[in-house]
C-alpha cells in the first residue's frame, strides 16, 4: 500500500508525494525589479552557495565587508551630514569581547581590555588613554555609536594592535593575512577554457549575460590579480576584468559564446568554458531570464526538429551527495551511471549532452540553464541512494499549467507546460522497468532544477537491486541494464507525436 502522506525522503533532497496525491501549489516569490529577461543567450543566474551566505543587499543599500581570521561579515553603511558612517560596536563585536554605554554626550566602549571614550559631535576620541583625531564628528543615535567610515584604517589598529588593509572606495576591509589570491591560465584546447586558481576555497555568486559571465565575491576576501584587464588572443574567451565596489569584488569573463562555470579542487579552482550546447553545435534558448532568483521568468524556446537528451549526474566536486558506504560516494555512482546512459542513448541515435563528465560541481541553476538552451528533448537528473531497492522516478510537483507573462513564464514554474510530457516519460520508464522485472516507483517532487526546466524533465534515483547490496548498486552491469531500459523509453518519447510541449 502506498502511503499518501507527503514526506521528505531520508537520502534525497526531494519533497515527495505519490503520483495520485495532490498538494497545493507552492507560493511564488516576487523577484526584484532589477532582474529583467535577457534575449538571445542563456539565462543570467544566481548560484546560492553555502546556507550561511548573506542575502544580497538591495542595489541602493551601502555596505562594508569585513574579512578576518575569526569572522567574515557585512555591515550596513549610513549617510550622515555628507559623510558615510558605520556602527563601531557592530564593527568590533565579531572580533572580541566588547561592551558600550552612553553617558550623556559621552559614549564609552571597551574592547577586550582596551578602554575608549567618544563624545557626540566631537572629532577627537580617547583610546588607550591617548587622543586620536577623527575625519568627521562622532555621532550617537539611540545609544548607538557611529564613526566615519574613512576613520577605520587609523581607528581599528588602535583596538586590534595590528595594521589593516582598507579598500576605502570599495568598502572592503581586510584584517590580518586573510587575502585570497587568484591566478588565471587559458587552456586553448578545443573548446577554449579559462582556469581560475584561488589560494583558498571561494563561493561566488555567478551570473551570465550576453557575452559575459560575472562572478561576484562578497564573503571571499579576493584581492585584485596582478595584471588587468587580462586580454587573451583567443576566438572564444577574450578578456577577464576585475572590479570591486560596495563591499564586493567582481570578476567578469568576456567571450563570444555563452559560458558555464564549474567548480573543482574543493572550490579552489573554477573553470569557465562554453556551455554544452555551444560545444555540441546547439542553439541557445531565446529570452531565458535570470535563472537563480525565484519568481523570474523563462521564455519558451521555438520548436526545432533536433531531439537532444540532457543527462545530468548530480553533485560533483566538494558536493559529495550521500555516503552510500564507507567507500562509495553518490557523486561517483551518478557520474558512472550518466556515462553508461549517454552510451545507450547515443546507440539509439539520440544526441546526448552529459552535463557533468568529470568530478566538478556545477551550480544548480546553471544545470537548468544549460537544459533550457535545448529546443526539443528531455532532461534527466541522476541520483543514487542506499535506501530501498530498484529505481525511483520523480517528476516536478507543479500544476499542469502556470501563470504566463506574455512569452515569459515565471522561473519557479517554468516546467509547468512540459509537465504532461514529463509524466508521460516517467510512466513509460516505469512500465519498461517493471516489464524487465526491476522494482520501480514513481513520485512527484518539489525540487530544483526540475521546476526550472522548460523541457520534459525527470529525476532518476538509482537504489540497489535488492536489500542493501551497495556493491551491486555501483556495478556497471546493473547500471547498464537500467540505462538500456531508460534509453528505450526516451527513444519512445522522441518518436511519439505531440510528446513535446
Amino acid at each position: 500500500m502506498v502511503d499518501a502522506i507527503p514526506r521528505f525522503h531520508e537520502h534525497s533532497p526531494f519533497f515527495i508525494v505519490p503520483l495520485f496525491y495532490t498538494l497545493h501549489r507552492p507560493q511564488t516569490v516576487s523577484a526584484s525589479s532589477s532582474h529583467k529577461p535577457i534575449a538571445g543567450l542563456l539565462a543570467a543566474l544566481i548560484f546560492l552557495g553555502a546556507a550561511n551566505s548573506p542575502a544580497p543587499a538591495p542595489n541602493d543599500e551601502k555596505r562594508i565587508s569585513v574579512y578576518s581570521a575569526v569572522a567574515t561579515y557585512t555591515l550596513p553603511v549610513v549617510d550622515r551630514n555628507g559623510h558615510e558612517y558605520i556602527g563601531l560596536l557592530e564593527m568590533l563585536e565579531p572580533l572580541g569581547r566588547v561592551s558600550a554605554r552612553a553617558d550623556g554626550r559621552h559614549w564609552k566602549l571597551q574592547f577586550n581590555s582596551i578602554d575608549s571614550d567618544f563624545v557626540a559631535g566631537k572629532t577627537r576620541a580617547k583610546i588607550r588613554g591617548r587622543d586620536w583625531d577623527l575625519p568627521g564628528p562622532f555621532l550617537i543615535e539611540s545609544s548607538r555609536g557611529l564613526v566615519p567610515v574613512n576613520s577605520l584604517s587609523t581607528l581599528l589598529p588602535r583596538f586590534l594592535g595590528s595594521p589593516v588593509n582598507f579598500h576605502e572606495s570599495a568598502r572592503r576591509l581586510f584584517l590580518g593575512d586573510v587575502a585570497v589570491q587568484v591566478t588565471t591560465r587559458l587552456d586553448s584546447a578545443n573548446p577554449s577554457r579559462l582556469v581560475l586558481d584561488f589560494s583558498a576555497p571561494v563561493n561566488p555568486t555567478i551570473a551570465t549575460e550576453p557575452g559575459k559571465l560575472r562572478m561576484v565575491f562578497v564573503r571571499d576576501p579576493l584581492m585584485p590579480p596582478g595584471n588587468q584587464p587580462l586580454s587573451f588572443n583567443d576566438q572564444t574567451i577574450t578578456q577577464a576584468n576585475y572590479a570591486e565596489s560596495n563591499g564586493a569584488a567582481e570578476l567578469t569573463i568576456s567571450a563570444t559564446v555563452p559560458l558555464l562555470a564549474t567548480f573543482t579542487n574543493g572550490g579552489r579552482t573554477i573553470t569557465v568554458g562554453p556551455t554544452p550546447q555551444e560545444t555540441t553545435g546547439g542553439t541557445p534558448a531565446a529570452g531565458v531570464a535570470p535563472g537563480g532568483t525565484p519568481g523570474t521568468s523563462a521564455t519558451l524556446p521555438p520548436a526545432s526538429p533536433r531531439f537532444i537528451a540532457i543527462v545530468d549526474p548530480a553533485h560533483g566536486g566538494d558536493e559529495l551527495g550521500s555516503s552510500l558506504s564507507d567507500t562509495v560516494l553518490e557523486k561517483n555512482v551518478d557520474l558512472g551511471f550518466g556515462r553508461l546512459l549517454r552510451h545507450e542513448l547515443e546507440t539509439r541515435g539520440i544526441s546526448t549532452i552529459l552535463l557533468r563528465d568529470n568530478d566538478s560541481r556545477i551550480p544548480l541553476n546553471q544545470r537548468a540553464d544549460a537544459a533550457n538552451g535545448v529546443h526539443v528533448g528531455v532532461y534527466l537528473s541522476l541520483h543514487a541512494s542506499s535506501q530501498g531497492t530498484g529505481v525511483r522516478i520523480f517528476t516536478s510537483l507543479l500544476p499542469l499549467a502556470g501563470e504566463t507573462k506574455g512569452v515569459f513564464r515565471p522561473w519557479n514554474v517554468a516546467q509547468a507546460p512540459a509537465l504532461g510530457a514529463s509524466q508521460t516519460l516517467a510512466a513509460t520508464i516505469l512500465s519498461e522497468l517493471q516489464k524487465h522485472q526491476f522494482p520501480a516507483q514513481g513520485s512527484r517532487a518539489s525540487v530544483g532544477p526540475l521546476n526550472h526546466v522548460l523541457l520534459p524533465a525527470i529525476a532518476i534515483e538509482l537504489a540497489p537491486p535488492k536489500g542493501n547490496a551497495i556493491e551491486q548498486l555501483a556495478s556497471a552491469n546493473y547500471q547498464q541494464r537500467i540505462a538500456s531500459v531508460i534509453a528505450d523509453a526516451v527513444a519512445a518519447q522522441r518518436d511519439r507525436p505531440g510528446a513535446q510541449p
